[in-house]
């Protein structure tokens, strides 16, 4: 391309502009403009000093910019009263020094409309205020920080989640005491990786966050570092609480190991009964015989003490038959609207009065209003007499016993709460406290039948029993009936 066909192309781009743009010298002599610029004076208005061709001025302009460039060296943009005389300032002035090495040769001036800079303005305006508005409706967690850890955006989901109020965030807060220990070295540790989503990014990465409350709260964090460049200038993320979820998996899980026991329990059930019913009759046997030598014979006394022995020993099988059957669920139920806090009442009341009892103290927090529930009171009984004797077994005869009864979360049913201050189950053993013949007494000391018989009888009701402990703090047996009325039973 020829440097005039080039210089033509200039000239008709800035004629384009339609804003006036000029080229004037230190001494504000008018070297050059476009088509805007010399409209009204024609190409004669070289020469001739700025402010006397556009204001009619015998001055220079108060508001000029060009003084203050050639004294900054620098860039500088004055609102300025409009170029046909008026007195409002619509309008402004950029100028700009151009260099002839260390010196400058002149200075451009290009002419803003101020009324089409308030349009963008406001327009700018607007967009910022509607991504202020996305950033705090969101549902999730927003925080943006500098590279210093300076909090710079903060919006409403994060400010529940952490239970720090906005203005603290961006005035007192630092990103380290959202993440605190290590955790904020860790996550950029992850961003400047390429584990996460890649180099910059970090994608639903787990970490606890501090809650001002001093609480640590599981979220799900991605991020990323924002550059200006290569340089990293800022980070933002995005986050979600998971504690309710977190919460639902426990139960969930929860519920799992209640389904696989229920399971076990039923296989473990119809073995039970089967292995009762073959072992009545031997042990009758073994009984009746044993006794008619002690009525008919005259036997020594080391004879009679063995004889005694056997008769006492095959009673203890007798009674471990006893709770066999009743474990595999074999006798009959009688169904009847019940007081639940009348028979825990009475139950107490039977219990209280045993030496057992008498360095134990007693909480009783039973709800008034509790409504009746479809139950058989004797098998309850059995239930509630096994669980209290063993929380006093458990505590020596010394401690606290809470027994509470309230309505279930969700409406609709009862919860029964048996808690003591004793030394608490080892979390190994904890999973395994319902299984048949399992104990943690002292050899002879019991069946391991006791709670596997609860078991069974809270769930042909219908129900759910289970057991929380913390060593050193105690155990707590919750039951859970239903109001409707129970499944038909077997």
């Amino acid at each position: 391309m020829g440097s005039e066909t080039e210089k033509e192309y200039y000239r008709k781009v800035l004629d384009s502009l339609g804003r006036r743009l000029f080229v004037v010298s230190p001494d504000l002599k008018l070297l050059a403009g476009n088509r805007p610029a010399t409209k009204k004076g024609g190409p004669e208005v070289v020469g001739k000093k700025c402010y006397e061709y556009f204001y009619g001025e015998d001055a220079p302009c108060q508001s000029c910019p060009v003084p203050e460039v050639l004294k900054s060296r620098r860039p500088v943009v004055r609102r300025v009263r409009d170029a046909d005389g008026g007195t409002e300032q619509t309008q402004c002035l950029q100028a700009t020094p151009l260099f002839d090495g260390q010196d400058i040769e002149a200075v451009t001036v290009l002419d803003i409309d101020l009324v089409h800079l308030h349009s963008l303005e406001t327009e700018l305006t607007r967009s910022n205020a509607f991504l202020r508005n996305l950033i705090m409706s969101s549902v999730d967690g927003i925080i943006a920080s500098d590279m210093k850890g300076k909090i710079l955006i903060f919006n409403e989901a994060a400010s529940k989640i952490s239970g720090y109020t906005i203005d603290e965030a961006l005035t007192e807060l630092n990103i380290r005491n959202i993440y605190p220990g290590d955790g904020a070295r860790e996550v950029m540790r992850n961003l400047r990786s390429n584990d996460h989503g890649g180099k910059g990014k970090l994608k639903f990465y787990p970490i606890d966050c501090s809650r001002k409350d001093g609480s640590m709260a599981p979220i799900r964090l991605s991020a990323a570092v924002i550059y200006e460049g290569d340089k990293e200038i800022a980070t933002a993320g995005f986050f979600y609480d998971r504690s309710e979820k977190k919460e639902l998996e426990q139960k969930l899980q929860k519920t799992q190991i209640q389904l696989l026991q229920a399971e076990k329990m039923a296989s473990l059930g119809k073995l039970a009964a089967g292995v009762a019913h073959q072992l009545n009759n031997p042990l009758g046997g073994i009984t009746l015989y044993a006794q008619l030598m002690l009525e008919e014979y005259a036997l020594e006394e080391g004879a009679k003490e063995d004889l005694t022995r056997i008769i006492d020993d095959a009673e203890r099988c007798r009674d471990t038959v006893r709770e066999l059957l009743e474990f595999a669920r074999q006798t009959r139920q009688e169904i009847l609207m019940n007081d639940l806090n009348h028979a825990i009442s009475r139950t107490l009341f039977l219990l209280e009065n045993q030496a057992l009892f008498h360095n134990i103290e007693i909480i009783k927090s039973l709800d008034p209003d509790l409504p009746k529930v479809p139950s058989d009171v004797q098998q309850l009984n059995h239930v509630f007499m096994n669980i209290i004797l063993n929380a006093a077994e458990a505590m020596e005869g010394t401690g606290q016993l809470r027994v509470e009864t309230l309505p279930s979360d969700n409406g609709c049913g009862i919860l029964i709460r048996i808690s003591d201050t004793g030394p608490g189950i080892p979390e190994d053993a904890l999973p395994h406290v319902f299984e048949p013949f399992f104990t943690t007494k002292e050899q002879g000391k019991g069946t391991g039948l006791g709670l596997s018989l609860a078991y069974g009888i809270i769930e042909n009701h219908g129900g759910r029993i289970w057991a929380e402990s913390k060593i050193g703090e105690g155990t707590t047996f919750t039951i859970e009936l239903p109001m409707g009325q129970p499944s038909e039973q077997e």
